[in-house]
C-alpha cells in the first residue's frame, strides 16, 4: 500500500462521479490477425453521470439503482465489480468493498455507462483503501478492463487509438448541445462488430474496393477536429461519423426512423453512439437539443429521450468523509 497505512486514516466511503461518452466519430478497421478492430474514436464526456459509491466492507457486494438498474450484473461479469479486483491485486490487498452503482447513463446504450461505472470504482477503491495508485496507472488498469474505460477518468474531448484506450486530449472550443434518443432494446457491442465484418467481406466479394487492417482511414477527419477547435457547431454535425452505424442499423432497423426524425426536425447533425441503440442529436443551443428530444417523442420513435451538455470533466471524488 503507497497511500496512507493506518485504518483510521482511511474514509469510510467514497462517492465518485463519472460521465457517459458520445462518439463525435468511429472509425473502424477490419479485424486483424490478432481478432481485434483497431480503432480512432473521437469521444466527448456529456453530462449524464454514473455514480459509484464505495463503502468498507468484508467482501466484495454491489448493488445498483436508477433506470433500467434491473439489467445491471451485480456479479463478476460487472465492470465496476472487476475494477475492484484488478485494483486489489495491484496493490496486494484483498478486495474489501461493498460499491453501489447510481445509474445515470442509458444501460447499453453505446454511451458508455459500463465504462465510467469501471473508472469510477478504480478511482474510488483507491481512495477508500488509501492505495495512492498513481494516475498514469490507473489509466493503464483501466485500459486492462476496456477499450472505453480510461476515457471517462480523462473526460473532456479525446482521440482514442489502439482498441479506443490510448487518448490523446483534444482541443475544443466552446459546447455543444445533444438531445439523445434512447430505445431500451440494447445492440451488444460484439453483434453490432460481427455484422460489421460481414458487410465488409460481403462488399469484397461484390468485388468492392473495401479498407484492410493495414489500410484504412487510421487519422481523425482534419474537418472534425477544425471544426471542434473553432467552436463551429454546424461544421461538427456535418463531420459526425459511426463506422459501426450501417451495422447497427442492420441489427436495428428501428434506427433508421430515428435518425430521420432527428435531421428533419434540424439537427445539425445525428449519428448513433457507439455500437447503439442510442441515437445523438446535436441542436443549436439547448432549446434546441429540448426541440429535438420533443420531436423524437412526439414521433413515437424512442422509449425515452435525455438532453446534455458536451464537454465535461472526468471521473472526480464527490464525498470523502471520515
Amino acid at each position: 500500500m503507497t497511500g496512507a497505512t493506518r485504518a483510521g486514516d482511511l474514509p469510510g466511503r467514497v462517492v465518485v462521479r463519472a460521465p457517459g461518452k458520445v462518439n463525435l466519430a468511429l472509425q473502424v478497421s477490419p479485424v486483424g490477425d490478432d481478432g481485434y478492430h483497431r480503432v480512432v474514436s473521437v469521444f466527448q464526456a456529456v453530462s449524464l453521470y454514473e455514480d459509484v459509491t464505495a463503502q468498507r466492507s468484508n467482501g466484495l457486494s454491489m448493488t445498483a439503482s436508477g433506470p433500467q438498474s434491473e439489467l445491471v450484473p451485480l456479479d463478476a461479469s460487472n465492470i465496476a465489480w472487476r475494477a475492484a479486483e484488478l485494483l486489489a491485486a495491484e496493490v496486494g490487498i484483498e478486495p474489501d468493498v461493498h460499491l453501489h452503482l447510481a445509474k445515470g447513463v442509458p444501460v447499453a446504450g453505446g454511451m458508455a455507462g459500463g465504462s465510467a461505472d469501471g473508472a469510477a470504482a478504480l478511482l474510488a477503491c483507491d481512495a477508500l483503501w488509501g492505495t495512492g495508485v498513481p494516475r498514469a496507472r490507473l489509466l493503464e488498469l483501466a485500459g486492462e478492463l476496456g477499450a472505453d474505460v480510461a476515457f471517462p477518468l480523462v473526460g473532456h474531448t479525446a482521440v482514442g487509438t489502439g482498441r479506443g484506450e490510448l487518448l490523446t486530449p483534444a482541443l475544443v472550443r466552446g459546447e455543444l448541445h445533444w438531445a439523445f434518443g434512447l430505445r431500451h432494446a440494447g445492440i451488444s457491442t460484439a453483434a453490432s462488430y460481427g455484422r460489421f465484418d460481414e458487410r465488409l467481406a460481403a462488399a469484397a466479394e461484390r468485388g468492392g474496393d473495401v479498407p484492410t487492417a493495414e489500410r484504412w482511414d487510421d487519422e481523425p477527419g482534419v474537418e472534425l477536429m477544425a471544426a471542434l477547435r473553432a467552436g463551429d457547431a454546424e461544421g461538427v454535425g456535418a463531420h459526425l461519423r459511426n463506422d459501426l452505424e450501417a451495422a447497427s442499423c442492420e441489427l436495428e432497423p428501428a434506427l433508421l426512423e430515428v435518425l430521420d426524425v432527428a435531421r428533419a426536425a434540424g439537427a445539425l447533425g445525428v449519428v448513433v453512439s457507439g455500437s447503439g441503440p442510442t441515437v445523438a442529436a446535436l441542436g443549436r443551443s439547448p432549446r434546441h437539443a429540448l426541440a429535438l428530444a420533443a420531436a423524437m417523442t412526439a414521433a413515437g420513435v424512442v422509449d425515452d429521450v435525455v438532453t446534455a451538455t458536451g464537454n465535461v470533466p472526468g471521473a472526480r471524488i464527490l464525498t470523502l468523509p471520515v
